[in-house]
């Protein structure tokens, strides 16, 4: 059994079921999310592109120019080709795990920047990323904006944190995009959009593991939920049965009774000194932190802890 079939096998036999937020980002997932992030309700992107603008000048004080600019999820890449005039990456390296995708984007931005290197990297960055040998490593930055981090709990998101270090080196530095606490109603708007296209990103995991795992989910049989976990600091997202019926898939099956769930991802919402803790607990140190006025999201600069 390979990882991915292990992983939607663990998670579909345990008590409660859960599935990895990882496999929401197929060709179709990423580009349901990138809907996702233009709707009224998803404060998250129009936010965090507002912090950006208005720090320009402080970001560039704070990062420099020159880097070698590692894109962790990099998606249609239009985060990082922003901020490409200010920063003048000397590389730029796009990662994520949707290969054509990624590579429709990279000739996007190779048409409006034909001379700064561009670097392909098909890779899941829950794992350990290997970078192309020609990548130099004397000044990084590993750019993980948006609020991917609160995807993880605690010991997960200090692993990754921990594999951001790595990647950044001894003189690099991390930007890191996180969600703050804000009013309840205003959280779980943004995760029950109006549209219903949360719900379709959400059902379309489904669909991943239907191809991944041969299982024979019926998407017309399960329903979006999403809440606040006020107790946890978190968005939850769960598929919902709306009968009792059997699900097979390779190497096992479950029946799943009416309005039993299947947990597909967390999002936890932190406080500056909650999420200073997380960095100290990956031996990176924060060196200057950005919000909006209203402190709806911040945009963190870290560096490794023993860095002069």
């Amino acid at each position: 059994m390979n990882s991915d079939l292990q992983i939607i096998h663990e998670g579909l036999m345990a008590p409660n079921a859960w599935l990895s937020p990882k496999f929401f980002y197929d060709e179709t997932g990423s580009r349901l999310f990138e809907a996702i992030t233009g709707l009224p309700e998803y404060y998250l992107t129009r936010t965090e592109k507002t912090i950006f603008e208005q720090a320009r000048s402080a970001l560039v004080d704070s990062i420099g120019t020159g880097s070698v600019m590692i894109d962790l999820g990099a998606g249609n890449c239009e985060k990082a080709e922003r901020l490409f005039k200010d920063l003048r990456p000397s590389h730029y390296v796009a990662v994520d795990v949707t290969s054509d995708f990624l590579a429709a984007s990279l000739k996007r931005i190779r048409a409006n920047h034909p001379t700064l290197p561009l670097h392909q990297v098909d890779a899941d960055f829950t794992n350990r990323v290997t970078l192309p040998e020609n990548i130099p490593d004397d000044q990084r930055l590993v750019f993980f904006p948006g609020s991917t981090i609160g995807n993880f709990d605690r010991d997960a998101a200090i692993r990754l944190l921990g594999e951001m270090a790595r990647l950044a080196g001894a003189k690099g530095r991390c930007l890191i995009g996180i969600d703050l606490i804000k009013p309840t109603e205003i959280l779980e708007a943004a995760y029950n959009d109006s549209r219903g296209i949360t719900a379709e990103f959400n059902l379309n995991l489904l669909r991943v593991v239907n191809t991944l795992a041969k299982a024979d989910f019926d998407l017309s049989q399960w329903k979006h939920r999403s809440f606040f976990n006020p107790e946890k600091m978190r968005i939850e997202m769960h598929l919902e049965s709306t009968c009792d019926q059997w699900v097979k898939w390779c190497g096992g099956q479950r029946l799943f009774q009416r309005a039993e769930r299947i947990h597909t991802e967390n999002s936890y919402k932190f406080t500056l000194a909650g999420f200073e803790s997380l960095l100290q607990a990956a031996n990176l140190r924060q060196r200057s932190v950005f919000t909006d006025e209203q402190q709806w999201f911040a945009l963190v600069i870290a560096e490794p802890a023993g860095k002069p």
